[in-house]
């Protein structure tokens, strides 16, 4: 009976280990500021926050590389335990992060999760449309730019076999017709 429950704390801690090890961040972006502020705080007032660490990540929106840096302007969302955004989450709002030198606008494209830990260093204030939005600036330590989703394929519609695809020989939902005879 004890040899069984030894093995059964082991099975457990390995559980527990494993899983761990599951959710661990990138080491680039694993440093997580003890404040750590919500956009949402400190879009109301920029300035005071000028200065603050914060570990922020969302979905690419745009890039623009500049004459010494890159702005990656982000739709931020609440992240993950292992530092990845929750694209499906609601986004509390848009910030940029800078980068000192060249990013590919191709690596970095538009749509792509990407977190980034920095520090709040400036604010812009840029037209979203017609709207003019206030940007607080995050001067990156470091980043960490996720896979892109995976797109959703239909496995009828996307089948690799189409010569065995039976679209080819019923386009639609075969029914039988009763017809009543008078």
């Amino acid at each position: 009976m004890l040899q069984i429950f030894r093995k059964f704390n082991l099975v457990i801690i390995a559980i527990v280990i494993l899983g761990g090890c599951a959710s661990k961040p990138p080491a680039a972006i694993s440093k997580i500021p003890p404040e750590n502020p919500s956009l949402t705080k400190v879009r109301l007032d920029i300035d005071s926050f000028i200065g603050t660490e914060v570990r922020w990540g969302g979905v690419i929106s745009k890039v623009e590389n500049k004459a010494s840096h890159t702005w990656i302007e982000l739709v931020r969302h609440k992240l993950r335990e292992n530092g990845k955004p929750r694209t499906n989450d609601r986004s509390d709002g848009r910030f940029i992060a800078s980068f000192e030198g060249f990013v590919d606008p191709v690596v970095y494209e538009v749509g792509r999760p990407l977190t980034v830990v920095g520090t709040i260093e400036a604010k812009t204030e840029r037209p979203i449309g017609e709207y003019d939005y206030l940007f607080p600036i995050v001067t990156v330590e470091g980043s960490y730019l996720w896979k892109a989703a995976a797109e959703y394929r239909d496995p009828y519609y996307a089948s690799p076999y189409w010569y065995y695809d039976l679209r080819f020989y019923h386009p639609r939902p075969y029914h039988h017709h009763h017809h009543r005879y008078h």
